[in-house]
């Protein structure tokens, strides 16, 4: 039997948790025995009582830990539960190393196996557990939705009495899996939506959701579906083209990230001057430097009468759909690592080897590595 352990999220403002009931229900059926901290599920609205209905064990904090084989969490371990971790588990979930490289070194010291969910590979036999999309969709939806609250502008189109009323003019600048899914909202809201990315593949899909597309001479695939990075005549080329397109625009939504690096820059200062007052911009890539030069990260700003929203951690606004989606990318990731009721990882699987952190002392991702190196 796997023993299994889900401690409360303790990062500020974290509302998620890894395992909900329907999921510690399934684990449990396989044989894995479950043992969740009281009150991990209280900010996602799953009570104590549901996960003892679904046969998980409900125990205080400084027991949840002991003996366990797995460990599942939405956010980074704490340094200070590390010591209550066996040597010989296996840590499960976002890790964000190169926030905190001194963090790895000591996962790394202890010994515990680590996957981190953020390098699951973007495979298609990994799509089910492909946690950075699932947190990106509703990080896209919850966009949308403060781009249309922050407005001084109606994004539908409207007859009324008073006159017509013209739908906003919103620009989703990345379309990632967050930018669709904020293409799709802002349509659904009645918004008049164009769409950005240097990616060539990236337009098709937004085209599909019915946003008219900008394209530039600029073409940045780069690998496991992600832009690599622009060399700096090509960046040069994208701010003057997109200068103008911004300065057209009611709203602003930005989601561009390059994984283990700062955001690029995509909205200056000048080109947010040139938006109207009542404007918006929604920076999605707030926590990795902002995709606008006046975004401040976990603040909503106003200069020259264009509001700059620079949101933080958007999935935890939506915890009980984000926990159920998160839960389902952990349970499909676990079954490659059980056989036959046992813990049996065999980490020469592509996927187990794309996302392994730290294994048997070592730091095993090679960026990670070379960061802490230097």
């Amino acid at each position: 039997m796997v023993h299994i352990a889900v401690p409360k999220e303790t990062a500020p403002g974290e509302r998620r948790v890894a395992l909900t009931p329907e999921v510690v229900a399934r684990l449990v059926k396989e044989g894995c025995a479950v043992r969740l901290e009281a009150g991990a599920g209280a900010s996602a609205f799953f009570t104590d009582e549901a996960y003892r209905e679904a046969g998980a064990e409900v125990v205080p904090a400084e027991a949840v830990l002991e003996g366990a084989q797995v460990v599942l969490t939405v956010g980074p371990l704490e340094a200070s539960a590390l010591p209550h971790v066996s040597h010989e588990a296996i840590l499960i979930g976002f890790q964000y190393p190169h926030r905190d490289p001194k963090r790895v070194e000591a996962l790394a010291d202890w010994g515990i196996s680590t996957l981190a969910m953020e390098l699951i590979p973007r495979i298609t036999r990994a799509q089910s557990m492909d946690a950075l999309s699932s947190q990106a969709t509703v990080a896209g939806y919850r966009a949308a939705l403060i781009a249309a609250q922050l407005s001084s502008r109606f994004f539908p189109m409207l007859t009324t009495a008073a006159g017509t009323i013209r739908p906003a003019r919103l620009m989703v600048m990345g379309v990632g899996v967050a930018g669709l899914q904020a293409i799709a909202t802002a349509k659904r809201l009645g918004a008049n939506v164009w769409a950005y990315d240097v990616r060539k593949a990236a337009a098709e899909q937004a085209l599909s959701l019915g946003a008219k597309v900008i394209e530039l001479p600029i073409s940045a695939e780069g690998e496991g579906g992600y832009a690599r990075e622009l060399t700096p005549e090509e960046q040069a080329i994208q701010l003057e083209a997109l200068a103008r397109q911004v300065g057209q625009m009611d709203v602003v939504i930005t989601t561009a990230q390059i994984p283990g690096r700062k955001a690029p820059v995509l909205v200056t200062a000048e080109m947010a001057g040139r938006m109207a007052p009542g404007s918006v911009i929604v920076d999605l890539a707030a926590e990795s430097g902002g995709n606008c030069e006046l975004t401040r990260p976990g603040e909503t700003v106003e200069v020259g009468g264009v509001r700059v929203a620079g949101p933080l951690n958007l999935p935890s606004e939506l915890p009980v759909h984000a926990s159920e989606m998160y839960a389902k990318n952990l349970y499909n990731l676990c079954k490659l690592l059980l056989k036959n009721g046992e813990l049996a990882p065999d980490w020469s699987d592509e996927i187990l080897a794309g996302a392994l952190l730290t294994h048997r002392h070592e730091i095993t991702h090679g960026p990670t590595k070379s960061l802490v190196g230097a």
